[in-house]
């Protein structure tokens, strides 16, 4: 997945992760799939960077098979419901066998790792008038014992089980331990790993999901879930609102999956995320290379005109650029004619890792709001081959050349490009909002 071409966009992240917490929590089922070893060694990277790991894992899927194997009975798997006796007691065969397994991968890597007694629990009690028996509920997490393996370089193993003062054990769901030692540690990043690519809808892969889109998606389209993702998804929401700005779901059979997941801007799976992940800002001169490189294959095809290094050094000021995790992928740029009240869009153009995802219209919009905020009456743009996209996406209509500034006219006329010439009329607004929003900018 991550070629040695990728080392310096790996390179811009390591700083950032360097001495954080990145909680990972391993569906069972991944860690009896052949690529474990892989994944393991993921994670001996991750820890060669300084980047301090905890490792929560499941057992549904071996609390499953051990019950049908040995022809017994179970109340259920996944730690959500009723945990009888013998649920409990091949939950704790499987789960100390699971961490034992997770110990010699982590030893193969030469990692030092310990599996701890670090969830503090209750009883789950009644519920809806049922007793829930030996199913538990996190209460705390012992940050001292977990922190002071981290800062020892011990990668810290958390089955999915808790313990009582009195020393009884429960089951406990892998899901809710990963979101409170995330919380309790403060981490950058949970990661769970699961057998699916990510949240799907109707099939379809979502790549990233904001705190609003995530409450929107099980609110209303809970039906539409896979139904084994629904945790993830629930925990992963409750995480970004509970102080973790990145929530990644992904699958563990994909090789080399985490790392292309934490280290690139598509990655592989879905990203919840919170605060900043995502912003449009002003551009500054570091960002003319970026610039350059973002719009170069578009200005071979000639789609976007060809722009200097001074050229966009004089004219910065009028570029915006769209960023993700601090890395541009996405620019374009406001050019004003003030005396005229109109402005021309243009420079707009999305990395094609990027597109589909409503960032070249996120980018118009905001564009446009710029140019009311300034007083400008009327918006045009010039295209040669994204005409429609102007039109069905960001509401311009084909206009002529009289419709372009007299400077900008002249300059059309020379170019011999035969651009097509959109418009669009902006309405008088009152700017309060719009004010708040360029000083975010």
């Amino acid at each position: 997945m991550i070629k040695p071409t990728d080392l310096r966009e790996i390179l811009r992240y390591i700083p950032r992760f360097r001495d954080k917490v990145f909680v990972i929590a391993v569906d069972g089922q991944i860690v009896e799939d052949e690529n474990i070893s892989n994944l393991l060694l993921d994670i001996a990277v991750l820890r060669s960077l300084n980047i301090k790991v905890v490792l929560v894992h499941g057992a549904s899927h071996q609390i499953k098979t051990f019950a049908r194997q040995t022809t017994r009975e179970i109340t259920n798997a996944d730690g959500t419901g009723v945990t009888d006796d013998t649920t409990l007691d091949i939950a704790l065969t499987v789960s100390n066998r699971l961490s034992h397994e997770i110990l010699e991968g982590l030893s193969a890597n030469d990692l030092r790792a310990a599996v701890t007694n670090a969830i503090i629990s209750h009883p789950a009690g009644v519920i809806q008038g049922t007793d829930q028996l030996n199913t538990g509920a996190v209460e705390r997490v012992d940050i001292e014992l977990l922190q002071t393996l981290l800062e020892e370089g011990i990668t810290t193993i958390i089955p999915p089980l808790g313990f009582d003062g009195d020393g009884k054990t429960y089951r406990v769901n892998s899901d809710s331990i990963a979101l409170a030692v995330a919380q309790a540690l403060h981490a950058s990043k949970l990661i769970f790993i699961t057998t699916r690519d990510g949240i799907e809808k109707n099939g379809q892969l979502l790549r990233q999901l904001s705190i609003h889109e995530a409450e929107e998606l099980l609110k209303k389209n809970r039906s539409e879930l896979v139904a084994e993702m629904i945790s993830k998804l629930d925990h992963g929401l409750k995480a970004c609102q509970n102080g973790i700005n990145r929530v990644h779901i992904i699958n563990g059979r994909i090789d080399e999956g985490l790392l292309a997941e934490i280290f690139s801007n598509e990655g592989v799976g879905t990203l919840i995320y919170a605060n900043e992940y995502r912003a449009i800002r002003k551009a500054m001169k570091k960002d003319i290379t970026t610039i350059l490189k973002l719009t170069k294959q578009s200005v071979q095809n000639e789609e976007l005109v060809k722009r200097t290094r001074a050229s966009i050094e004089k004219q910065l000021g009028d570029f915006f650029v769209f960023e993700i995790d601090r890395n541009p992928v996405a620019c374009i740029a406001l050019h004003l004619y003030p005396e005229e009240k109109a402005a021309e869009l243009a420079c707009l153009y999305v990395a094609p890792s990027h597109e589909n995802h409503g960032i070249g219209r996120k980018l118009s919009q905001y564009a446009e709001e710029v140019a009311k905020e300034r007083g400008i009456l009327r918006l045009f743009a010039l295209s040669t081959q994204a005409f429609t996209y102007f039109q069905k996406k960001c509401g311009f209509t084909e206009g002529t050349p009289e419709d372009l500034p007299k400077a900008r006219r002249e300059k059309y006329e020379q170019s011999g490009r035969n651009s097509k010439i959109l418009v669009k009329n902006l309405e008088k607004i009152a700017s309060n909002g719009v004010a708040r929003l360029l000083a975010g900018v």
